[in-house]
This record gives structure tokens, C-alpha cells and sequence, in this order.
């Protein structure tokens, strides 16, 4: 049995791989000069590339359609990705959150891991831009700008549309759609938000151990942990994530609410404040917040409290005090916009999931086609668990196009 994956990310990489090792004949096809290009700028060139928690606590990481990955996180756990990295000369490290990064803080240590263990397996790399698919009774037509290939099976794992110049430009989408499948509407997910409000003057900082949420009541979502504020609104781990949770809503308008202390509610906040007012007593308002602040956010929020900065602090009233501790508890905003779906980490949307089969990858449609990774119409949480997706559901795809039915 000859198998074409289509794809050389993570996804593609592991399906090669565990269709050879299933005695397949495998061929990869990417269309870059080198594969898992993608993965070198992952996690700010570290790539975060899985989680250490159950499948379990993975799945309530899952923003799409959870129960599709079920088969496929318990078939290729995060112990799984770890074992082959490490067998392959990649040791790896566990940080805050479970997010399980290479030991060297070098994203292409994972790279070269995935590569050896394609190649130790026997899959030939080919070099390619697939154009077109075609099923002539139980042959595959693979067509590239080089040749063409002729299978007994296809796994598309061209990715989404995010970060185009990886080599994700929607193509795969295409291939999927010419072979008789619906592809979901496309959204940014992972994405920076924008703001209504001019927040220049923050651009660059970064806040730590921050609560954020997004929307109000029983429709809001909230998130802690690590943000930045950038030209146009905010970014980081906690907006991310929170991008992904908003996109399938109409979000324009929606209020984001930072809290600065989460770990103190206002009336233990008001005291803190007494506390520091009283250590800067013989200062005025805008020196009296060096130890409650970040020094670039104090004038912001001088500003936002409307109490004038050069009072003396021992003359700020009650009810100034109660202002400033709600505006540290709800630094609010309105959200105009999300990130283009071209700068998201990963894309949301993609084949629909109930045209394949969650037990193997393999299409409903065209007997002898698998999907992987970001073209199926799942995505998650930032944390690493968008890779281990990817390998994951590579994983069952390959060794099912390899003959292993078990």
C-alpha cells in the first residue's frame, strides 16, 4: 500500500511516520524547502509543542468540537510526544502550566526530532506544491507543479490559513472541497485584540498573574494569567485564548475587563491602598502608586480615575479610594475587533468533522482519505495543546492509511 501525505507540519510529519512504521509506503509531499517550518517560530521560537495533563483535562482545553478528538488524544497522548522526542534526541522541560517545551529552548531541537523519526521509519521526502487530487476507481492522482503520484491513499495535512508564509495559504481547503467536502467558515483564532479605546501609551507593557475577562453574565469568559498591551489593544496568553472563546460570536462591542489584583477582592484592596497611602503620605496621588503598579500604567490609570494627580495623597477622599480599587478590579474596555485570521496561531474552521471518521481520520466521502491537524475544523486553547492535535490526529490517520485497523 503506497501512502501521500500531503503537508510536512506536525501533523503531517506524524502521519507519515506512523503509516511507515505500519508498513506503508509513504511519501510526504511539502511544498517548502524544508519541513515543519511552522514549528520554528512556535512558542516565540521555543515551541510550546504539547501538554502535560491527561486527555482528560486536554479536552476541556478543546474549543471545537471536543468530542471528535476523543479517539484520537487517547490513542497518541502528550506521554506519547514526549517518548518520541526524547527517543529521538530532543529532552524536554515542563513549565508553568504544564506547557512542555524542548530542554534547549530551540524549537528546531522538535523539528529535527519529528524529521528523524519520519526518516528512521523510511518516508520519502518530496519536495512540492500539490495542485490536484483525483480518485480513479481505488487509484489516487496526486498532482504537483513536478510530477504526479499515483496511491492507494492521501493524508491532507496542509494546515489552515494562519501564518501564510509557512506555507498554510488554504490550499489543503481546496483539495478538500474538489474531492466532494464542506469546509466550515474560517475565523481567527489565537488572535490579538483590538480595542475601541487609545491604548498607545501601554504598548509594550506586559502583565503577569491577571484576571481577564471577556463579556458579561452567564456569556462571559475568564482567563488568568499572562498578558501584553500592544498598539491596537492587547495580546498575550490570556487574550489569545480568549480570542478563541469570542470568535464565533458577534464580539464588536463586547466589554473586556481586566483585573489587576484577582487575588484581592476591593474591600482587602482598599486596604492595601490605606496602607500605601499611608507609606507616601507626604507625597502627592501620582508618586503614591509605585508599589501597587507597574511604573508605565500609573499614568493611565491616574488618568482613567479621574483623581488629580497632584493632590496630596492624604486628601484623597473615601469614595476617590472606592473608584480607584474598582478600576484595579475592572480596567474596562470594548472590544472592535479580533486579529486577521492570517496573524492567528492556529485557524478556526475547516473540514467539517462529521464527514470523517473520529476513530480513524478517514473521509466519509472518498474511501482512502485522511485528514490531519488544522484541516479539520478543530482548534484549542493556547498551551501546546494545538500541536498535540496535530500529532495526535496525524497519529491515527497515519496508521490507519497504513494498514493498522486494530
Amino acid at each position: 500500500m503506497r501512502t501521500v501525505v500531503v503537508g510536512g507540519g506536525p501533523a503531517g510529519l506524524m502521519a507519515s511516520a506512523s503509516c511507515a512504521y505500519c508498513g506503508g509506503q509513504t511519501v510526504l509531499i511539502e511544498r517548502n524547502e524544508k519541513p515543519g517550518k511552522k514549528l520554528y517560530i512556535t512558542g516565540k521560537g521555543r515551541c510550546n509543542v504539547t501538554n502535560a495533563c491527561t486527555p482528560r483535562e486536554f479536552l476541556e482545553k478543546v474549543v471545537t468540537n471536543p468530542k471528535f478528538l476523543y479517539g484520537a488524544l487517547y490513542a497518541f497522548t502528550p506521554e506519547d510526544t514526549v517518548n518520541i522526542l526524547e527517543s529521538n534526541g530532543t529532552k524536554t522541560k515542563v513549565e508553568r502550566g504544564n506547557r512542555v517545551f524542548p530542554l534547549s529552548d530551540k524549537a528546531s531541537d522538535v523539528t529535527k526530532a519529528f524529521v528523524k523519526y519520519a526518516q528512521n521509519a523510511g518516508v520519502v521526502f518530496e519536495q512540492g506544491n500539490v495542485t490536484e487530487i483525483v480518485k480513479n476507481g481505488e487509484v489516487f492522482r496526486v498532482v504537483t507543479n513536478e510530477k504526479t503520484y499515483e496511491c492507494d491513499s492521501v493524508i491532507l495535512a496542509c494546515g489552515g490559513v494562519s501564518y501564510p508564509s509557512t506555507g498554510s495559504n488554504g490550499d489543503g481547503f481546496k483539495l478538500a472541497k474538489a474531492l466532494g467536502h464542506t469546509v466550515t467558515a474560517i475565523r481567527p483564532a489565537l488572535v490579538p485584540i483590538h480595542l475601541k479605546e487609545d491604548v498607545k501609551s501601554l504598548q509594550g507593557l506586559s502583565l503577569k498573574n491577571v484576571s481577564v475577562t471577556v463579556g458579561v453574565g452567564k456569556n462571559s469568559y475568564t482567563q488568568f494569567g499572562e498578558m501584553l498591551f500592544t498598539d491596537k489593544g492587547v495580546s498575550g496568553p490570556v487574550i489569545l485564548s480568549a480570542s478563541s472563546l469570542i470568535n464565533k460570536i458577534n464580539y464588536v462591542g463586547t466589554p473586556l475587563c481586566i483585573d489587576l489584583k484577582p487575588a484581592l477582592d476591593e474591600s482587602t484592596l482598599d486596604k492595601r491602598i490605606l496602607s500605601d497611602f499611608d507609606k507616601y503620605k507626604n507625597k502627592r496621588f501620582r508618586n503614591s502608586l509605585d508599589d501597587l503598579l507597574p511604573k508605565s500604567l500609573i499614568p493611565y490609570i491616574i488618568e482613567r480615575s479621574g483623581i488629580n494627580p497632584d493632590k496630596p495623597v492624604n486628601s484623597v477622599s473615601r469614595e476617590e479610594r472606592a473608584v480607584l480599587a474598582k478600576l484595579l478590579k475592572c480596567l474596562n474596555f470594548t472590544i472592535s475587533a479580533l486579529g486577521s485570521v492570517e496573524q492567528g496561531i492556529v485557524t478556526s474552521g475547516g473540514v467539517n468533522v462529521s464527514e470523517v471518521n473520529p476513530k480513524t481520520m478517514e473521509s466519509k466521502i472518498v474511501k482512502g482519505l485522511y485528514f490531519a491537524g488544522e484541516m479539520l475544523d478543530v482548534d484549542a486553547l493556547t498551551g501546546g495543546f494545538n500541536i498535540q492535535i496535530a500529532l495526535s490526529t496525524g497519529y491515527l490517520a497515519g496508521t490507519n492509511a497504513g494498514g493498522n485497523y486494530d
